[in-house]
């Protein structure tokens, strides 16, 4: 059967076209949030058009749906074109005063944290594959370490926003959410090198590197967010300022890629300082409200669009049961290493800093994994470790989504504020 072609605004229109029909209905009458109603939507589709296709092979829907989903390249689409705004978007919403008190914490988390997770994760992988799967080298599974140990930030934005809780938490939270992306792609970049024998794996290499791309995406975040505080200062012309944010992130993101430093961690930064910074000094009364309301709905939007590709994702990873049930059995390896990466800085912080009571069980079940960690394990080429690594991804983040995000909720109400 000849597969139709379509072009990317094709692609594009039906992908909005589905996710807003299916936001109608789960605002109507589903009324899940929005990112677990989505996914859990997106997901049931595609369970639909594998078994109508199973039902009537004549059909060729499997194949078809299969090669529209590849089709949008949903690595390019998330890294190269939508991680730019999300990342801006989210760290736009963050107040910098709240975040201030828990900076260490953040600090901490982000890089070691995330260090932490990926290592046990690696180990933890290994010794479930010595029992009951295929001879995996311990290089790729810390490849599935780093591409599984970053929050990502959208969907834990998403969540915490229907939470109440003390302003310190939830602006850690959503801001180690925001950094641990970007290390988490820096050290998969690394150790991807190291296992297609792009590049050794010394220490003092994966340092350097390390500290190339994170640093020089804080840098290049500050560099960034500065010149558009002062390119918007003095103007009062909301169209003028929306478009200047925009080119800050689309520019600056395309910019960053290209030097060599973290676009992710870049992106962040410039978003911390337009948030606060700029909305605060540079931005009058009335285009403050314009330009906030722009991020907020860009925000929305992609949201929507990001959630539900998550959920039509899984036509793509539907294998053999054997290795589903592997990736099932990666769950709680991905849940003991968060945990163990949390609570291992918070404990050594704790002389020193502390971020309030319900810490370690909101961050540790509030770490949801989402369309960053898909793309991740998506960029990797076809191979003999690629699908059971797909689908260990898509397992923890589907998990995450459904089962996390819809009972932090409720672990957040034990330590809500009033107000």
């Amino acid at each position: 059967m000849t597969v139709p072609k379509f072009s990317p605004f094709d692609a594009a229109a039906i992908i909005v076209v589905l996710a807003a029909v299916l936001s109608t209905i789960n605002a109507r009458y589903v009324r899940l949030p929005q990112t677990i109603g989505l996914t859990i939507m997106g997901a049931i589709l595609s369970a639909l058009i594998i078994v109508t296709g199973r039902l009537f092979p004549s059909l060729g829907l499997i194949h078809m749906t299969r090669a529209f989903v590849d089709g949008l390249d949903f690595r390019a689409t998330l890294l190269d074109g939508m991680l730019s705004f999300l990342l801006f978007a989210g760290a736009f919403q963050i107040n910098l005063r709240d975040m201030r008190d828990g900076r260490w914490t953040i600090l901490i988390l982000s890089i070691l944290g995330t260090v932490l997770s990926t290592v046990i994760t690696g180990f933890g992988l290994k010794l479930l594959l010595t029992f009951s799967g295929p001879d995996v080298p311990l290089i790729w599974c810390l490849v599935f370490g780093a591409i599984i140990s970053p929050t990502d930030p959208v969907a834990v934005i998403a969540i915490l926003r229907k939470a109440v809780l003390p302003e310190t938490i939830q602006a850690t939270i959503a801001a180690e959410s925001l950094f641990n992306d970007g290390v988490g792609v820096v050290l998969f970049s690394i150790l991807f090198a190291a296992a297609n024998g792009d590049g050794g794996l010394s220490i003092s290499h994966a340092g350097g590197l390390f500290a190339m791309q994170a640093g020089g995406g804080v840098a290049f975040g500050i560099v960034t967010g500065a010149i558009s505080f002062y390119a918007i200062s003095g103007i009062d012309e909301y169209g003028v300022e929306l478009l200047i944010t925009l080119a800050a992130v689309m520019g600056g993101y395309a910019i960053a890629q290209a030097a060599g430093v973290s676009g992710p961690v870049a992106m962040a930064v410039a978003g911390l300082i337009m948030g606060n910074h700029g909305r605060d000094y540079a931005l009058s009364e009335r285009s403050r409200d314009y330009v906030v309301k722009f991020w907020e709905l860009i925000d929305e939007i992609l949201n929507a669009v990001l959630f539900l590709l998550i959920g039509l994702e899984a036509i793509s990873v539907w294998n053999e049961s054997r290795t589903m049930l592997i990736a099932a059995a990666t769950i709680p390896i991905v849940l003991a290493a968060r945990l163990i990466s949390v609570a291992v800085p918070l404990a050594l912080l704790h002389p020193f800093q502390s971020i309030g009571k319900g810490a370690l069980p909101l961050l540790w079940w509030g770490g949801l994994r989402g369309g960053i960690s898909i793309a991740l394990a998506l960029s990797i080429p076809s191979g003999p470790y690629r699908e059971l690594i797909l689908a260990s991804t898509y397992a923890a983040v589907f998990f995450s989504v459904l089962v996390q995000g819809a009972t932090i909720g409720r672990l957040a109400a034990r330590y809500r504020v009033e107000g």
